[in-house]
């Protein structure tokens, strides 16, 4: 009886840990808040696995909080994300730490920026969660590279691709995918309109670029 008793058990536990969800966090700023909404590239995400009938192989968490910075995510990565133990986090962050510079005065200054995401990284590689980073996508969709921060924003993603290169990590070159994107369908090289609403928050079709571009290579992890 025991020996049937511990078979059982042993069975229920492989049967458990087969059917576990994996859990990925999506760790960001406004683009990741709003991504959570109908609509929104996790909530794509959702429809895409729902579509190919593995819902039930994941959980999809939106952890993005309006106006936030790369020092943001360092402080909160306890509480929003170590803390729910992910096995999977993906990073989308950038824009505002070079925007803010212009539109508030504030921002982070590039060597801060390399450091603060090293750190972050770090703490998770401690954890053994995997990590997928992204470089941020847009502040401006005109095609010819003459919005005001292009130079600016170009310089973070390098910092970004670098670090990823850096850490072997997957990288999701959001940047690389947006600029080819409008080359092509922004004849009239509109500010924004194309992938975003206001240049910088995604539409209804920057989310699902995003959406499904983010599911390339979640989908190989």
């Amino acid at each position: 009886m025991k020996n049937f008793l511990l078979i059982f058990c042993l069975i229920l536990l492989i049967a458990c840990t087969m059917h576990k969800k994996k859990k990925i966090i999506f760790f960001g700023d406004s683009i990741t808040e709003q991504a959570v909404l109908p609509g929104g590239f996790i909530t794509n995400i959702d429809s895409i696995l729902k579509r190919i009938n593995l819902q039930d192989n994941y959980e999809l968490t939106g952890a993005g909080v309006s106006s936030n910075k790369i020092y943001d995510l360092y402080l909160r990565l306890e509480d929003d994300v170590l803390n729910k133990h992910p096995d999977v986090v993906i990073i989308f962050i950038g824009v505002n730490d070079v925007w803010h510079k212009q539109l508030m005065g504030t921002g982070t200054d590039a060597d801060k920026f390399e450091k603060f995401y090293s750190a972050i990284l770090k703490k998770l590689a401690d954890k053994n969660i995997k990590v997928i980073i992204c470089t941020p996508a847009a502040i401006g969709e005109k095609r010819d590279l003459t919005n005001p921060l292009d130079a600016e924003l170009n310089k973070y993603c390098n910092i970004i691709r670098s670090i990823a290169l850096k850490n072997n990590l997957p990288l999701i070159d959001l940047r690389k995918i947006f600029l080819k994107y409008d080359l092509k369908h922004n004849p009239e090289d509109k500010d924004w309109g194309i992938l975003t609403t206001d240049g910088v928050h995604l539409n209804n079709t920057g989310n699902q670029l995003v959406a499904d571009e983010m599911w390339k290579v979640i989908s190989k992890i």
